[in-house]
């Protein structure tokens, strides 16, 4: 498959694998090489010239651009259905050099009430110090995504499903209302991965994910990427990743996600099948009170999961009738599933984050947990284990 040919025909696992890489262009090498470099050489000065006046898009200096993070960009906007791509050095480089370019002193931007507890701090401890306005809301309504949004809004952000407690926002609905004024709409999707889930074909201008999770899939490296309109992803590239945050990927980290996706479809296959297995395993336990997986039939929104998502993905939220104090022996007691704070890993992981809230106020006395996110939320992140493993191991835990 040639580089940046049409790919319109190619279904998704084929372009997750081919997209955008020539072995012709490199010695008929199937796996692309990885570019160890700072800086890159012209024949002339007008060479030179003609990529700082916008004539040339070559790569110039490894802050701003990698052969090996241009084909990641690529293929990840190929993926989600985008026009392009920026690649970061983490989850959080992504999305704060997008909010960092996009607002300004004087904007607006309305964030769901629940999310990711390191991007809650960025809204509301970070953004503030520049200007920015950040109004929390409830989006999962229709009501409270009206009461909201105003002519003011210039951002709407949410994550679906939402971390940690695997809920999911209808994105169509809030895309809708966001348009309406004029916002703009950006989706964390790292839950779900291009693969079970497309926001932009639900409504929304901009993707994020982190790619330390599915997108790599193996828990060996920290990424982030930003997919969407082409400008916008420019106007990251040449702002927030250039001199705000200046959060570039490794190039050898850009290679082990081009590996990762290479396996993403049938990797979020077996996620979504083992995931689901649990959850329907929990929800059958004496010592578990709730579930929250978006394929379960007891799902308060199936619906609209069933409408955005392909499958279930790996995430599967539960609390225990021994409340709080009960979670952390339970957790102890797990064999096979690691005690860990990532996701989207080949390795399933578990984690307790009201735990870690507790823990964490002896450095931070102001912590709290988010709305939605209860004492005894329990995160699970159900990895490729054999099912019946990691059925018996969470078994003799709940004992």
């Amino acid at each position: 498959m040639k580089a940046h040919a049409p790919d319109s025909k190619v279904r998704f696992a084929t372009k997750a694998i081919h997209y955008g890489y020539d072995p012709a262009n490199h010695e008929g090498a199937v796996s692309p090489p990885i570019f160890l470099t700072s800086t890159y050489a012209f024949e002339s000065t007008a060479e030179f010239q003609a990529v700082f006046s916008g004539d040339s898009d070559r790569c110039v200096y490894g802050r701003q651009q990698n052969p090996t993070q241009k084909l990641l960009e690529d293929r990840l906007a190929a993926l989600e259905g985008a026009e392009a791509a920026i690649v970061m050095a983490s989850g959080m480089g992504a999305i704060a050099s997008t909010l960092l370019t996009l607002l300004s002193a004087g904007d607006e931007i309305v964030v769901h009430h629940t999310i990711y507890n390191t991007a809650g701090a960025l809204m509301d401890e970070g953004l503030p110090k520049f200007g920015v306005k950040v109004r929390r809301a409830d989006l999962s309504t229709a009501e409270g995504t009206a009461a909201a949004i105003s002519s003011n809004t210039k951002i709407v952000y949410f994550e679906t499903p939402i971390n940690p407690s695997s809920e999911v926002l209808d994105i169509q609905r809030i895309a809708a209302a966001a348009k309406r004024v004029g916002a703009m709409v950006i989706v964390d999707s790292t839950f779900a991965s291009p693969a079970l889930q497309r926001p932009i074909e639900h409504g929304a201008d901009l993707v994020i994910h982190s790619l330390t999770k599915y997108l790599n899939g193996h828990g060996d490296i920290l990424g982030g990427a930003a997919i969407g309109r082409r400008d916008t992803i420019e106007a990251i590239r040449a702002t927030g990743a250039k001199y705000l945050t200046g959060a570039t990927p490794s190039p050898i980290s850009c290679f082990l996600v081009l590996r990762g996706l290479k396996t993403l479809d049938i990797r979020m296959e077996r996620h979504s099948k083992n995931a689901l297995a649990v959850a329907r395993m929990l929800e059958a336990h004496p010592a578990v009170s709730k579930v929250i997986y978006p394929f379960l039939d007891s799902f308060a929104n199936k619906e609209i999961a069933l409408r955005q998502m392909s499958a279930g993905s790996g995430m599967v939220s539960f609390e225990l009738k021994a409340g709080f104090d009960g979670v952390a022996p339970m957790i102890d007691k797990l064999k096979i599933i690691a005690r860990g704070i990532s996701l989207g890993d080949t390795d399933s992981l578990i984690y307790h984050t009201a735990g870690m809230v507790e823990a964490r106020k002896k450095v931070n006395p102001n912590l709290c947990l988010s709305p939605g996110v209860s004492p005894e939320l329990v995160r699970l992140s159900v990895g490729l284990e054999d099912i019946n493993d990691l059925l018996d191991d969470l078994k003799q835990a709940l004992a």
